[in-house]
């Protein structure tokens, strides 16, 4: 089993720091952005896509540090529906896939995406409690017109370049659960589809991560060590689906999705949290998470992703991988 951290909370240096960082908490994988909703800092794309050269070079650097290269992560909307966000991401995870043949990877990590309710559209419609009619036709639509088509073009590239293509289960996306992941697979019979099984999008929509990966089974093709803390005070009034987040100004520090979208800034008092390994769910819950994805493949790659805001860095990767690092220890066996 390959023990890593995904790099974009480290792409304030360069990736031989970054890599330096992960084997000196004890790791030995990374999973590098290549573009989606963030910019691929740690990987010269347009050089590897052409110049082998450029690829025994940036491989040569993982080897140097004794660190694996683990998967590339493209995560972000390639079904959106606004022309400046939804070609470029589904540019970009072409582009991923075929640069993940050519360095040898098998791994590539995205998102499922998520169409508008109706052609024309150019915002996306997530439907998530389709009691009325008019919810489930925007379903046929998002499903049959939109997503079954482009996920059968992506498996068949993934195919043709050895890939795995790994989707993230996550709320905003077609695919937000096993069953919908299931559905995806089946509907457009993908052979080279299936599953990043982060537990933190399932845990704060209610889901047993270990569960899941039983559901799953072989379908499960790699994974993210991710936590999330529940705060009951705060749940119990607001629950889990809570829109009280704030736009932030053009004068803020604030991130781009794509064309003119941007992350929102997280309400103070949320009814959940993303949290560093162990803040949310103990060593004990991370062992058995690791004995189910072990149990599917024993090679298979966990990567943290640290967004744990109350902690720097480096602190809050310390904090995650002293966790999966005792998670996965032969002695929790």
């Amino acid at each position: 089993m390959k023990l890593g951290v995904y790099t974009a909370v480290l792409h304030d240096r360069p990736l031989p720091e970054a890599l330096d960082v992960i084997a000196g908490l004890g790791l030995d994988a990374a999973e590098i952005n290549s573009g989606g909703f963030l910019p691929p800092v740690h990987i010269p794309i347009d050089d590897i896509l052409v110049s082998q050269a450029a690829r025994d070079d940036y491989l040569a650097l993982f080897e140097a540090k004794g660190v694996t290269l683990a998967g590339l992560n493209c995560n972000g909307n390639p079904l959106h529906p606004h022309p400046a966000i939804g070609p470029k991401h589904a540019e970009d995870l072409r582009r991923s896939v075929r640069a993940a043949g050519l360095l040898g990877q098998t791994r590539v990590v995205t998102m499922s995406g998520l169409p508008g309710g109706e052609p024309g559209a150019t915002v996306p419609n997530w439907v998530v409690n389709a009691w009325n009619s008019g919810s489930l036709d925007v379903l046929d639509y998002q499903w049959d017109e939109v997503a079954v088509p482009f996920w059968r073009e992506i498996d068949a590239l993934a195919a043709d370049n050895g890939v795995q293509v790994a989707i993230e289960m996550h709320p905003q996306n077609l695919v937000f659960n096993p069953p919908t992941l299931k559905r995806l697979v089946d509907r457009v019979g993908a052979a080279n589809v299936g599953a990043e099984m982060d537990p933190s999008h399932l845990f704060w929509q209610g889901m047993d991560p270990v569960a899941a990966v039983r559901y799953l089974g072989p379908l499960v093709v790699h994974a993210a060590a991710k936590d999330v803390r529940i705060n009951e005070d705060h749940v119990s009034v607001y629950g889990v689906l809570d829109e009280r987040f704030r736009r932030l100004s053009p004068e803020e520090d604030r991130v781009n999705l794509g064309g003119d979208e941007w992350v929102n800034e997280w309400p103070s008092d949320s009814a959940w949290d993303f949290v560093a390994l162990g803040r949310g769910h103990d060593v004990d819950f991370w062992t058995r998470f690791v004995d189910a994805l072990r149990d599917v493949d024993p090679d298979m790659a966990v990567n943290i992703e640290h967004e744990d805001t109350s902690l720097g860095r480096i602190e809050g990767l310390q904090v995650a991988a002293d966790v999966l690092l005792r998670a996965a220890a032969p002695a929790n066996r």
